[in-house]
């Protein structure tokens, strides 16, 4: 049986109040973890635009956007 069959198994079990609170908790893991790739995609981008920021590139600074 692989974790989330255990996981179904043992809630099911469990009385509507305790279940709630399982399902609550689950839903917070998906939520932190959610927001840990927010966390992890935004530093990727700052380390990337780092690169971008050099003195070779002032040119570009005054460059009107499109």
């Amino acid at each position: 049986m692989n974790i989330p069959e255990l996981v179904y198994e043992s809630v099911k079990k469990l009385p509507v109040p305790a279940a709630r609170e399982v399902l609550d908790f689950a839903l917070f893991l998906a939520q932190r973890e959610a927001r840990q790739e927010d966390q992890d995609f935004m530093l990727a981008q700052q380390s990337a635009l780092g690169d971008w920021d050099n003195a070779a590139d002032e040119v570009w600074n005054d460059v009107p956007a499109a």
